[in-house]
């Protein structure tokens, strides 16, 4: 639902790469997506030459749309979009063309439900990617007890049906791989593969835009990008950049050099964040939103990058890691995910700190800010494991060998 396609600059790739991979492979493909842009919240104009003369087909699913991430408006977007996705599956079916196996994203719940259902009702496959967990991850904007239970039953109720029916499972996270088991009375083939980047691509975006990326001499740059909004812990970054202002362990009293924060990204929060930055005098720059090629040019100019996430959040690892670790910078996690503090403990790209401890993370970026040498051994370590474990053009190749298992 959320797909970047043809010239649109924002959403994610992930689904993209996974037709053109299958395609290449020998499959046909159909890449079924929303006319709704998620990112610009806006109608796409499905016309366009760009979505056409693809190695795949393009689909388009009418969706109403809406304003905001989280509201009833979308609720009943994705509705629609759901009984409109239930519609092309009896066109595809009853016209002869159908599928020999269907593979979806979920969220959206209902979105996913109806894909698995139009597989089983057909008896072909049906692959759940797993990309967050719904409701979980809702629970961190409406916490309310015994309310929120109910408010977000039906996403709890489409999950659960959803799990049951899949024949398979490709979850970004072990955690998310696993995640169906709590509702299935049988296991079922599943593999983990992060949502990752392709690092060619990362890579050439750094090198056009980084002229564009003026890094003054004797600073020393801390950068966090993504949304700003309820699970991502800003504030706690914001907070530990003007202790590390005034600290005297920061940088600047052993050398001259100064710590600097650069928030790439855009969401809720933003305006009072930007207010607590004032407040606190905070070295902080709000960058805004950042085309791809413009963040990579930033996450490479910086020398530190912060996975910055409350402790209640549900996120394991998430999306921007593998551009975190391809940017060449010292990692330091603020996420509780055991599976994403175990991933930097064991492969020495960063430093895990406890979440919402402004004390503890300005020690430290001021520790690493001092430490060239760790810092650079971090850097090189993440770069490594990005390359083995991040780089779609690899990874994913599990994908297309769990799609051709399934299709024998």
């Amino acid at each position: 639902m959320g797909v970047k396609l043809g010239d649109e600059t924002r959403g994610y790739t992930r689904f993209r790469v996974i037709a053109e991979m299958l395609a290449d492979a020998g499959f046909e493909v159909d890449l079924v997506t929303s006319s709704f842009q998620h990112w610009d919240k806006a109608q796409r104009d499905t016309t366009k030459p760009c979505y056409a003369n693809l190695p795949y087909r393009v689909v388009f699913i009418d969706e109403p749309g809406y304003t905001k991430n989280l509201d009833l408006k979308r609720i009943l977007s994705h509705r629609v979009a759901a009984r409109n996705l239930r519609a092309h599956f009896a066109r595809e079916f009853e016209e002869g063309r159908g599928y020999d196996l269907v593979y979806a994203e979920i969220p959206p719940n209902d979105v996913a439900l109806a894909c698995a259902e139009a597989a089983c009702e057909r008896n072909v496959p049906f692959v759940a990617d797993i990309n967050d967990l719904w409701p979980e991850a809702m629970k961190m904007v409406l916490d309310i007890p015994l309310v929120s239970d109910a408010a977000f039953y039906p996403f709890s109720r489409d999950a659960k049906k959803t799990y049951r029916l899949l024949s398979a499972a490709v979850g970004t996270s072990d955690e998310y791989a696993a995640r169906p088991r709590a509702d299935r009375e049988t296991d079922y083939p599943h593999i983990t593969v992060y949502v990752g980047n392709r690092i060619d691509e990362f890579d050439l975006g750094a090198r056009s835009r980084a002229s564009e990326v003026a890094k003054p001499d004797g600073e020393v740059w801390v950068a966090y990008a993504g949304t700003l909004g309820a699970s991502y812990d800003i504030a706690t970054l914001v907070k530990a950049a003007a202790i590390c202002a005034t600290d005297e362990r920061t940088p600047e009293t052993a050398d001259g050099r100064t710590l600097r924060v650069k928030i790439l990204g855009d969401g809720p929060d933003r305006q009072s964040l930007e207010e607590l930055a004032r407040r606190l005098s905070a070295p902080v720059d709000f960058v805004g939103y950042a085309p791809y090629d413009l963040m990579a040019a930033y996450l490479c100019a910086s020398d530190i990058v912060v996975n910055s996430l409350v402790k209640s959040a549900p996120q394991s690892i998430v999306t921007k890691i593998g551009d975190y670790l391809a940017s060449r910078s010292a990692l330091v996690n603020t996420g509780s995910s055991p599976e994403m503090r175990a991933l930097v403990e064991s492969e020495g790209v960063g430093v895990n700190v406890e979440a919402q401890d402004p004390e503890a993370l300005a020690r430290v970026l001021a520790d690493l800010a001092r430490d060239d040498r760790a810092r650079l051994e971090m850097a090189a370590k993440g770069r490594a494991v990005a390359l083995e474990r991040f780089d779609q053009a690899t990874s994913y190749r599990a994908i297309v060998d769990m799609v051709r298992n399934l299709c024998r």
